[in-house]
């Protein structure tokens, strides 16, 4: 492994932990887990990941002295259900894992969210440690301890917090990934800029081409960027009761978009994309955008992205779409929540009761 950077720290009093990011990770991943792992573990793993990486995980975990049990289910979020979790659980019965046991996350969003949701239930809570193979697992979901499943109701309405003790992180695993499974994460790269940080989306700017190619220098950048912010949130709002919510920029509208299309038609990014574009489409109608330039910039990475920025669909399903938009996580005493942008690195949680504006801003990004 390349020298150590120094860790991202997500500061949550006794309960914080390290996010070691560094090319090669994931061949010491025994080494950096063995510290916070007590006894034995089930690594929980979508079947090509396991297929692609499982090899060296299991060599690395075992150099470590950790003995570990791999449980594979179909790639995909269509896998991300009860039903899956219930064949973890009967996983765990069959590796004995017990309260000093372990359950890690390898792979994908879906990976990480199952096993945390597993972790968080099997014997009322077990250590959990997540191993992220993914761009946008990298720079989101691997971190925050959000965990859950898809429901008929919804994406992610049944779920827990459960924090990981420890995030390792191989940012040139992201070689080996489908190109437009990479692409999707870096819409999520793109959020932290436009939410938080406008140095970063001028640097993501800069450096487009570069990112979008997967060069491992500035995914490396970026994935070390984006944790940054997102251990800020999670440090400042653990359970997203205030500020951690803007890091739902664009997901109310992409949840819809998702569970709409059956979760079958875009990947999570590539929905979250055009929930942006919806987003800012929707601040502009409501009189909060006071940057008329924010929603060009982030189109234009977008487009240098290789993402999509509009539906294809019919405007027939807006009335659907929309009432998809009430049955999100985010929906308080029955009033629609979005996080709306104001200006670049500045966004707000804001209630919404215009249906209307909310049916114009995703009838603007609908290509019948």
């Amino acid at each position: 492994m390349s020298r150590q950077p120094r860790p991202v720290r997500v500061a949550l009093g006794e309960r914080s932990y390290d996010i070691h990011i560094a090319a090669g990770a994931l061949d010491h991943a025994g080494a950096l887990l063995r510290p916070h792992l007590r006894g034995k573990a089930l690594v929980v793993a979508d079947a090509t990941v396991a297929r692609l990486h499982g090899g060296r995980l299991a060599a690395a975990l075992a150099a470590a002295g950790i003995a570990a049990t791999v449980a594979t289910f179909p790639a995909g979020e269509p896998s991300k259900t009860v039903a899956t979790a219930e064949t973890m659980w009967r996983a765990c019965a069959e590796a004995r894992i017990g309260r000093d046991d372990a359950v890690i996350g390898f792979g994908g969003g879906v990976s990480g969210d199952l096993a945390g949701f597993v972790a968080a239930c099997w014997m009322r809570g077990v250590a959990f440690a997540q191993i992220p193979t993914t761009l946008l697992a990298m720079v989101d979901s691997s971190v925050g301890g959000k965990t859950g499943v898809n429901s008929a109701a919804g994406k992610n309405l049944v779920g827990a917090f459960k924090q990981p003790v420890a995030v390792v992180i191989d940012p040139a695993l992201v070689a080996s990934m489908d190109r437009r499974e990479y692409r999707a994460g870096l819409a999520e790269v793109l959020k932290y800029g436009v939410i938080n940080d406008p140095a970063f989306l001028a640097w993501q700017e800069a450096h487009a081409e570069a990112l979008e190619a997967g060069e491992p220098a500035a995914v490396a950048h970026a994935v070390a960027e984006s944790c940054r912010i997102k251990a800020w949130y999670v440090g400042e709002d653990e359970t997203e009761q205030g500020v951690r919510a803007h890091l739902n920029y664009g997901h109310t509208f992409g949840h819809a978009l998702e569970r709409h299309t059956g979760y079958r038609t875009y990947l999570h990014g590539e929905a979250v994309g055009i929930g942006m574009r919806m987003a800012a489409v929707l601040a502009g109608r409501l009189g909060l955008l006071d940057d008329d330039g924010l929603a060009r910039r982030q189109d234009a990475l977008l487009a240098r992205y290789r993402l999509p920025a509009e539906h294809a669909g019919s405007p027939t399903t807006v009335p659907a779409l929309v009432a998809a938009c009430g049955l999100d996580k985010k929906v308080a005493g029955g009033r629609m929540r979005f996080v709306l942008p104001r200006r670049t690195g500045t966004v707000e949680t804001v209630a919404v009761d215009d249906a209307e504006a909310v049916a114009a801003a995703f009838a603007a990004a609908i290509r019948a």
